[in-house]
């Protein structure tokens, strides 16, 4: 099954240093990979927020380098479809997530993805979403 990889697993990937083409070596098995549109802006605010201009940097270089290896998929009508139904049926059990988290569940579900992601517990309460979390290395 193809994955969207979650944000959580982006960022643990800049702060252990590895590259875009490290993804072959924390998931499960070589699959198909993307991001959401709305992981994407997750990732700009923390460049955006870096606290150092060195900081900075590396973040902006980490997200170009992502942008070049990984496509992007919109959150467009089919994914918000999708949202709007999975945001009735969290809400109705109270096993509600973030409006970020749900619209990047929301995507993977609209385009036939699972989720790579290091809240897995998090995910886990989308109804039919598959959620894997990365093998990071020793």
């Amino acid at each position: 099954m193809a994955r969207l990889i979650d944000s959580s697993t982006l960022i643990g990937m800049e702060r252990r240093g590895l590259r875009p083409s490290a993804l072959s070596q924390i998931m499960p098995r070589t699959e198909e990979v993307a991001m959401a549109a709305v992981t994407v802006s997750e990732l700009l605010f923390g460049f955006h927020r870096a606290d150092t201009a060195a900081r900075r940097v590396r973040r902006e270089n980490f997200l170009e380098a992502l942008l070049e290896a990984i496509p992007v998929l919109p959150f467009d009508l089919r994914a918000a479809r999708v949202y709007g139904r999975i945001w009735a049926e969290m809400a109705a059990t109270g096993q509600m997530i973030g409006p970020h988290d749900a619209q990047i569940a929301a995507t993977g579900l609209a385009y036939g993805y699972g989720v790579l992601t290091d809240n897995a517990k998090h995910f886990e309460r989308v109804p039919g979403l598959a959620v894997t979390a990365p093998q990071w290395p020793e």
